[in-house]
């Protein structure tokens, strides 16, 4: 019976289909909304649903947040962040914390940039992706220049499905754009490795984790389901950022069973 329910659990497993190359692991940067190297600022307010923090910059660093330093001087709070704000300056275990969780942002863009497998796309429309915007496909998207949203985009796919899109430029949105999802894909499973910097413009809604190696601009009513995880300053002008559903054990289960097959 134990042998059956095995082979039985296993064809279930196997018959989970996942697209798109191997997801990028966040290691503790993935228990936050906002991360930044050279600090987050609002203004005007912002609503923030997930934890945010910067290192190796002190608390001085997050401008417009009116913290709150919590009693064990470890945390602070704000009235627009829907979880703890963390800082470099703030007593042990915090700066360890952050420290370790710097260094495992950027090990995932050095792996979200590195090689992840033959592109299913190179320099797709020379960085725009309006034509395509109808939908856009699980796989790997590698431009050797700045990408630009001109127009709502499609993103679509199952739960299991990844998608990373490495540029080695700049990535902007335009004002009042809506980056949608469809069949069940998560946002969790999006990567845009940013080698410039980021600008989702007034009122647009982005989906996905940005990874960032200089700065991100969200420009006033914009949103993002996702994390923005920045290696310079976040700046922020009346957004919404909310952290994304994690990712089920889909892809994972999918792998285990080609192991056993």
């Amino acid at each position: 019976m134990t042998k059956f329910v095995l082979i039985a659990a296993l064809g279930a497993i196997a018959s989970v289909s996942a697209a798109g190359p191997a997801a990028v692991l966040l290691g503790k940067a993935g228990n936050y909304a906002i991360l930044s190297k050279a600090g987050i600022t609002t203004d005007p307010p912002s609503v923030i649903t997930g934890d945010i923090g910067v290192s190796p910059i002190a608390s001085m660093a997050i401008t417009g947040f009116s913290l709150a330093l919590d009693s064990n001087n470890a945390s602070a709070t704000s009235s627009q962040v829907t979880g703890k704000v963390y800082a470099a300056n703030y007593v042990m275990p915090t700066p360890a914390d952050l420290t370790v969780t710097i260094g495992d942002m950027e090990i995932a863009y050095t792996d979200a940039a590195g090689e992840k497998g033959t592109p299913d796309h190179v320099n797709l429309n020379d960085g725009d992706l309006g034509p395509n915007c109808t939908r856009l496909g699980p796989g790997l998207y590698k431009f050797a220049s700045s990408v630009k949203i001109p127009t709502d985009c499609n993103i679509s796919g199952n739960s299991t499905d990844t998608w990373i899109f490495q540029m080695s430029g700049d990535l902007t949105m335009a004002a009042n754009k809506r980056v949608t999802l469809h069949g069940g894909a998560l946002a969790s499973n999006i990567f845009w490795q940013v080698a410039g910097f980021v600008v989702v413009d007034v009122g647009a809604h982005m989906e996905g984790i940005l990874l960032v190696k200089t700065a991100a601009h969200f420009r006033t009513n914009s949103s993002l389901n996702g994390r923005i995880l920045a290696q310079t300053i976040v700046t922020l002008q009346s957004s919404t950022v909310t952290q994304p559903t994690q990712p089920d054990s889909g892809r994972l289960l999918a792998q285990t069973a080609d192991f056993f097959v």
